[in-house]
């Protein structure tokens, strides 16, 4: 006689937990954390239960919450004729929504295709290929751009620039990723507009094109590079079912036993008091300031020097 595995067993109790209405669509399921305590199963076999759910379609994950219980309806056409139903807008929104929520790995063209209810080639007519929706989807979050008046000044300029595009990225923790080729960039008219508006507050400061260039790419990429971790977190949170709070209280003893062994001086000087909170949004505002710092003193000396070769003259 064959035993389920306990990681199907959970995911057999889950589901009936579902189907009943004890949970119903937009409830929290059980994080991997409580049921490895409510089953007394490892982080694993939780992690692995609450997977074979989400491939059934019955709970997603959503950023800042966690797994939830999917709602039948949720983002699909379905009940509607396919052909009636798809357009490349909605396919594109729908991706968006998907990627959000569960990453980019997640991604791909037969998955969207089930949250419509159709077929992968239905979804091709609209869209030939995964690679072309992910630039459609790039597009789509880079057609906005900064609201209100336009401050003074280059150096405001490009810091409210900047803090959109971090927006976008706290947004879709996938863009990151998707816009990481630095020197293969998307062919994106609304992503170009970025660029443009970017180069735009660097024009009249007596920086080279190479200066001007290199300026732009230094601030892309160090907004990038923080906003792996924007994607990174998400992607713990959805395997893990917990927060960056309840990670660290998990781990807490563990960190205290390394710290105690007295090879960390300096960390445990910094950290000892217990006060210290990681937030990805005020590094990235540190950074930010310091990356403007550079960026300011290497204007004062592009002045200085059409100064000097002016003397000359």
């Amino acid at each position: 006689m064959s035993v389920d595995p306990p990681y199907l067993r959970i995911a057999a109790e889950l589901r009936r937990r579902i189907a009943s209405g004890e949970l119903a669509p937009g409830d929290r399921v059980p994080s991997t954390r409580r049921i490895t305590q409510e089953w007394g199963v490892a982080m694993a076999t939780a992690t692995k239960a609450l997977a074979a759910l989400n491939q059934e379609g019955l709970v997603r994950a959503v950023p800042g919450v966690g797994t939830v219980v999917a709602d039948p309806d949720h983002s699909t056409g379905r009940g509607t004729s396919p052909h009636q139903a798809l357009s490349r807008d909605r396919v594109v929104r729908a991706a968006i929504a998907l990627a959000d929520a569960e990453g980019l790995g997640a991604l791909s063209m037969r998955r969207v295709a089930t949250e419509f209810g159709t077929s992968t080639m239905a979804l091709y007519r609209h869209v030939p290929s995964k690679g072309e929706l992910v630039r459609l989807m790039s597009e789509a979050v880079f057609s906005g751009g900064p609201t209100g008046p336009e401050p003074v000044g280059w150096r405001p300029r490009l810091a409210r620039e900047l803090r959109w595009l971090w927006s976008q990225y706290e947004r879709h923790p996938w863009l990151a990723r998707a816009m990481a080729g630095l020197t293969r960039p998307l062919a994106s008219p609304h992503a170009m507009s970025y660029t443009e508006r970017t180069l735009g507050t660097l024009r009249g400061l007596g920086l080279t094109p190479y200066g001007m260039i290199h300026t732009h790419l230094a601030l892309l990429g160090y907004a990038q590079g923080v906003a792996m971790a924007v994607e990174l977190e998400s992607q713990a949170r959805q395997d893990t079912g917990m927060t960056a709070d309840e990670w660290m209280a998990a781990n807490e003893t563990r960190v205290d036993s390394i710290q105690l062994t007295g090879e960390y001086p300096v960390l445990s000087t910094l950290f000892g008091g217990g006060d210290f909170d990681l937030e990805l949004g005020a590094l990235f505002e540190f950074g930010l300031e310091r990356m403007l710092d550079g960026i300011e003193r290497l204007v004062e000396q592009s002045v200085q020097r059409s100064v000097e070769r002016a003397v000359e003259r």
